[in-house]
């Protein structure tokens, strides 16, 4: 089996060959293909997956091409994980908000509208390539802003591009956890049903039913429970009471704009910031020692992970005391063995609206709990959404595919329109001058739309 990365030179490739090559990999990988346009990036990389391979349960073959045909021709799966702009652009997209006294956030907001404009072009011609030459692959997109990014793949590959974030499913193994109770079966099999709804980087979990019985209410009427929840602490467990759900960690943007702005400006560094320094470094001089020298760095990545959210001198070890759900590698590669071994799984992607929420368009993305076995990706029912999630959620999806549109066109109008309607802009003045902030700094982006 043939698993190729489109973004190989990436920093977080070692995670996903740390899976892989593990003893308990759920699926075995013959050929690891790295994709990547930096040379030098490719390189040590590279030279850090060697080092991993020495101590590695099973090695696949490696390959290295900045060709994305070659990479391409024969996959069976694509993990699409890019940063157009690198993280100077993350640094370019947060900064050019935050000027204009708004929310700058790598995916949440007007930063991530410029980060999809630029993206989406791209990946929308890397899906003409995959059906071009790899026709029977399934395209698992990690490429924020994932939603946006998958709708538009979509358009061309339909629903062999599948969209997936690890904090919604993390969010509900927390719960699962906290409540301390164990299903009699599995995910979905009778024992667990949760409802999880929303969009990428916007969902609520609303329910956890152990064996016919939800568990939710009990959690959050628990101040002790609620201590375990990173959610819960990070909001507030009044608000998530009074929401009766538990938010997405990134729903912190929209319920606490004004704070979470005013720390975001008030800080030495933007997250694109301390991220454009740290990996620069690291890419720059990995030294001797490539593996050490990336451990290191990735160490300080993960606890200085929306560090804005957190109190001062707390760090994300210290507060995230579930261990997460495994990572965006471990939920890939559970995808991947649920569809090639036939092995169903309960997962939480970004898939085709369909008729699950009537409110928003059929042909949307959203996000919710599927099954996913070796016929593809199966949304299970939710209950209905309505009030001021449907609400923000409606508002958000419609700045979304207004930003897709105006991407696929070069259309500057939609782009501008697309600003003004996502609800962390308060102003169509200010969402001009976001959009000629943005043009005059990315120059393709001043190119792309007219």
């Amino acid at each position: 089996m043939k698993l190729t990365i489109v973004g190989g030179g990436g920093f977080r490739v070692p995670q996903v060959f740390e899976a892989v090559s593990s003893e308990d990999a759920p699926v075995r990988i013959d050929e690891l293909a790295l994709f990547d346009v930096s040379h030098s990036r490719l390189a040590i990389i590279r030279s850090v997956i060697d080092r991993m391979s020495e101590t590695s349960a099973h090695v696949p073959t490696i390959t290295v091409t900045e060709d994305l045909a070659e990479a391409l021709r024969g996959a069976d799966f694509v993990f699409a994980a890019v940063r157009i702009g690198g993280t100077a652009g993350r640094v370019v997209d947060e900064r050019t908000a935050l000027e204009l006294g708004v929310l700058g956030q790598e995916t949440v907001g007007p930063g991530g509208i410029s980060y999809a404009l630029r993206t989406i072009p791209f990946m929308v011609n890397l899906a003409h390539v995959v059906r071009e030459v790899a026709p029977d692959a399934w395209v698992i997109n990690f490429t924020n802003p994932a939603g946006m990014v998958t709708e538009a793949m979509r358009a061309v590959l339909g629903d062999r591009v599948v969209g997936i974030c690890d904090t919604p499913i993390g969010l509900m193994r927390r719960a699962v956890s906290a409540v301390g109770a164990t299903p009699s079966s599995g995910p979905g099999a009778g024992g667990l049903h949760f409802d999880y709804v929303g969009l990428n980087h916007l969902g609520w979990l609303r329910s956890v039913q152990i064996d016919g019985v939800d568990q939710l209410p009990r959690l959050l009427a628990d101040d002790r429970a609620l201590t375990t929840i990173e959610e819960a602490r990070l909001m507030g467990f009044d608000w998530v009471r009074a929401l009766g759900a538990l938010p997405n960690e990134y729903l912190y943007y929209y319920y606490f704009t004004r704070e979470a702005t005013e720390r975001i400006r008030s800080a030495e560094t933007t997250r694109g910031e301390f991220l454009d320094r740290q990996q620069g470094g690291f890419f720059s001089a990995p030294g001797h020692d490539p593996l050490d020298a990336w451990l290191r760095t990735r160490r300080e990545r993960e606890s200085s992970y929306m560090a804005e959210s957190r109190q001062d001198g707390e760090s994300r070890e210290t507060s995230d005391v579930d261990g997460g759900g495994g990572g965006y590698q471990t939920v890939a590669l559970e995808l991947m063995a649920a569809i090639a071994s036939d092995r169903p799984a309960t997962m939480i992607l970004n898939v085709r609206n369909g008729d699950l929420i009537p409110s928003l368009p059929a042909d949307s993305v959203i996000e919710v709990g599927c099954v996913v076995d070796a016929d593809g990706v199966h949304p299970w029912p939710i209950a209905p959404v309505r009030g001021e999630m449907l609400g923000l959620m409606t508002q958000v999806k419609s700045a979304e595919q207004l930003t897709i549109e105006a991407a696929r066109t070069g259309s500057r109008e939609l782009a501008w329109r697309a600003f003004a309607a996502h609800p962390l802009v308060d102003s169509v003045t200010v969402a001009r001058r976001l959009l000629d902030g943005y043009q005059q700094r990315f120059t393709d982006l001043g190119r792309l739309l007219t």
